[in-house]
Parts: structure tokens; sequence; C-alpha cells
């Protein structure tokens, strides 16, 4: 499902326009990346977690050369699955 099927079944759900659906769906998104950009975690209740891990500085190899180069610390987005979403795709 892409953004515009989405956009698409948020507004069937909700009994709302296309319009009025696409703009609630960027407004949540917007949100959880701000969340996420200040270093905060998103919690929602029976859905899941969004969170920023730390990925350490570590040690890669170019596959073109084999030869060993420094990969840099970064922090990556990531979502945990709430028991009620686990429940429901099992």
């Amino acid at each position: 499902m892409n953004k515009a099927e989405f956009v698409d079944s948020v507004a069937t759900k909700a009994d709302m326009s296309k319009t009025e659906a696409g703009a609630a769906v960027d407004a949540v998104l917007d949100s959880v990346t701000d969340a996420l950009k200040n270093g905060d975690q998103v919690t929602l209740v029976g859905f899941g977690t969004f969170l920023v891990r730390k990925r350490e500085a570590r040690t890669g190899r170019n596959p073109r050369t084999g030869e060993p180069l420094e990969i840099k610390a970064s922090n990556v987005p990531s979502f945990k699955a709430g028991k009620a979403l686990k429940e429901a795709v099992n």
C-alpha cells in the first residue's frame, strides 16, 4: 500500500474527504518526525512505538576493492510493534 492508497483508506474509514484525510495523514507523519528529531519516542498503545536508535561507528569494507573503511556513528529511526498489532498480523 502506498501513501495515496493509505489516504484513500483513511478517508473511507473516517468518512471524510480525500483532501482532509491527506492533511490528517501528513500531520501525523510530521508530528512523528518532529518528535523523533527531538529525541523523543512516540508510543501508540496497541499499535507500537516509534523511536530513535543509536548506531555505533564501525569498520566496514568497500565491496568493490575489499578495502576497510570507517562508517560513522548515526541515529536510525526504528519501529517496535505493539502486542495488539503483532496479534492482528498473526
